[in-house]
């Protein structure tokens, strides 16, 4: 049962995922876990038992192709898409094996085998640090909790589907398909104890517009279905038996957010220009091509990464050259003229494709671009996939996890074979394509000089950049509150690499979470980069920021920054900076009195 909480309101902080404000009674659902049986089976039970495992699984794939089916007629195609990655679990031939393998030859029930096999995986990805795809693990979970339900005999529909009135939905976690599923008109909002701003259910409950919020540690516990609640999701707050002052106050927020987003959108066709004359680029994070129109929407400066693995990890094989190329041609044709940066396959750390071995240092590992190096006719391609989309836009390269010179050297000349390739078979292509290098540990910051010879621009991705620059996983509780973009040492890598492109005519872009934060943007103008690419929700403000602040001043924060020794401190005088020039994005987020 969970802890009953004092009468009167309460509040929990936790992270805004969607925006948004809205109130209703608490429904709270899965209120715990069932118990799983754990026994010694029979020699005579072991292939009923396999039989009985194998049976779940063809249910459990039915189930989902059921829910994807709905959802793509509900949401569309791309959001149904998300569901291939829940069946190509029901097919990671490495997990199955292992499940049978305790059945068969130690004769455990297919409940607890699964279980525990599932449990070590799912484990697995937690571990791992890249925010984005970690969440693959709810994936799992949420296969194995089908799995486990069609073995134990319980019923599988979700209380979502049988609402009679509107909601705020509370839960340890809300799954990708319970979010899918979600009747909008009786679904307000909803609050989690996990979760993160990159999650698939964070990226669909900001397509569906409904309020979010996560990270509230356990919060499931301590309200129970019947509460009343409000979910702020800009503040990132969960106030259960809010008071009559606590709702007009909110209900005052809800009016300068919507005053604030109307000023937002008068931004759109407007350039990202400070007030003392430096022009930025503002561009887009896209995952897909689905994801064009919140480009457009935004009024993003074209897409400053293009996350091509998400074209392989909703895969069974890997997508040959002609569906690459297919993807590729569409988003390029529908941003041109503006352009289109796309990333070369980014797999490995927490990014596995299906029945890849879970390493003990996944991040250390194999990955991004020593994958595509070590299997040079895949990388070869997607190489030409995305030089024949250069014939249809503006498309510009770059590679993941450069880490030396030897690296690049490499990359570029199986590049250049692929373009000779194309040249022989007659087929276009861009020959001035630019080609950049992604700057995410400090070996590549270090010798940022030696490797702009060999491109021409650099992407920064902050959140890599940090951890490996100060050795801490920022999903460790223990550690986590040591992960600092603002730390000084990472803003002199920054500098370094900013300063070696500049020297050599290139130019550089920030893809990492720095550069939607409207509290760090100062310090990456004071460091003279060029370009920010950040979700498309986030541009409207970053922009509005932008043409509101002087570079003279970030430029004189930066000088006091590289002074200072203590990340805390400079993020504070960069806020102030960012606050001081626009103080609506960071006042009303909540009622002044509420702390």
């Amino acid at each position: 049962m969970p802890e009953r909480e004092p009468a009167g309101e309460r509040i929990y902080r936790g992270i805004a995922l969607a925006g948004g404000v809205v109130h209703a009674r608490v429904l709270r659902i899965g209120q715990g876990t069932p118990e799983i049986p754990d026994r010694t089976l029979v020699p005579d039970e072991t292939e009923g038992e396999l039989r009985r495992f194998q049976q779940a699984l063809v249910d459990t794939r039915h189930q989902i192709q059921e829910v994807q089916r709905r959802v793509a007629v509900a949401m569309g195609a791309h959001e149904a898409g998300i569901f291939d990655a829940h069946l190509l679990v029901l097919e990671d031939v490495a997990l199955l094996d292992q499940v049978k393998a305790l059945i068969r030859d130690h004769h455990v029930n297919a409940e607890a085998a699964f279980h525990r096999v599932a449990g070590k995986y799912a484990s697995a990805l937690d571990a791992v640090d890249d925010e984005y795809l970690r969440e693959r693990a709810a994936d799992l979970r949420d296969v194995s909790s089908r799995v486990l339900n069609h073995l134990l005999g319980l019923a599988g529909e979700s209380e979502l589907s049988r609402l009679r009135e509107p909601v705020v939905v509370v839960a340890h976690d809300i799954t990708p398909s319970m979010t899918a599923l979600i009747d909008r008109t009786k679904v307000l909002g909803f609050a989690t104890d996990v979760g993160g701003r990159t999650s698939h259910t964070a990226i669909m409950a900001r397509k569906l517009r409904i309020p979010a919020v996560a990270g509230l540690v356990d919060v499931s516990r301590r309200v129970q279905t019947g509460d009343y609640a409000l979910v702020d999701g800009h503040g990132g707050a969960l106030i259960v038996n809010p008071t009559d002052a606590t709702l007009f106050q909110y209900g005052q927020i809800r009016e300068r957010h919507a005053a604030l987003e109307h000023r937002l959108g008068d931004l759109r066709d407007q350039a990202a220009v400070t007030l003392d004359g430096t022009r930025l680029i503002l561009a887009s994070n896209i995952e897909e091509p689905g994801d064009i129109p919140a480009v457009r929407a935004s009024g993003s400066e074209g897409v400053g990464l293009f996350r091509t693995e998400f074209l392989f990890l909703s895969r069974a094989m890997p997508p040959d050259e002609e569906q690459q190329f297919e993807a590729y041609r569409e988003v390029a044709a529908a941003c041109a003229p503006a352009p289109v940066i796309i990333r070369t396959l980014d797999l490995g750390g927490d990014k596995l494709f299906p029945g890849q071995h879970v390493e003990a240092n996944p991040f250390l590992g194999w990955r991004a671009i020593r994958i595509s190096l070590s299997q040079p006719a895949q990388f070869s391609l997607q190489l030409r996939a995305i030089l024949r989309a250069s014939a249809h836009g503006c498309v510009k390269l770059m590679y993941p996890m450069i880490s030396s010179v030897e690296e690049l050297i490499t990359a570029n000349q199986i590049l250049q074979s692929c373009r000779d390739e194309l040249t022989a078979a007659g087929i276009p292509f861009d020959p001035k394509m630019e080609v950049g290098a992604m700057i995410e540990i400090p070996s590549a910051a270090l010798i940022a000089t030696a490797l702009a010879a060999h491109v021409q621009f650099f992407s920064l991705g902050t959140n890599d950049l940090t951890q490996y620059t100060l050795a801490v996983d920022r999903m460790n509780e223990r550690v986590a509150h040591l992960h600092s973009s603002t730390h000084p040492a990472v803003l002199r890598l920054i500098q370094m690499t900013v300063d070696a492109a500049h020297a050599r005519g290139g130019w550089v872009g920030v893809c990492g979470e720095m550069a939607g934060d409207p509290a760090t943007i100062p310090l990456l103008v004071g460091l003279g980069v060029d370009e920010l690419s950040a979700t498309p929700a986030v541009i409207p403000a970053a922009k509005f920021l932008l043409r509101r602040m002087k570079t003279s001043e970030a430029r004189d924060l930066v000088k006091r920054a590289m002074e200072c020794g203590s990340a805390d401190e400079i993020l504070r005088q960069s806020q102030d900076l960012a606050r001081s020039v626009a103080p609506e994005l960071f006042e009303g987020s909540r009622p002044a009195g509420l702390k």
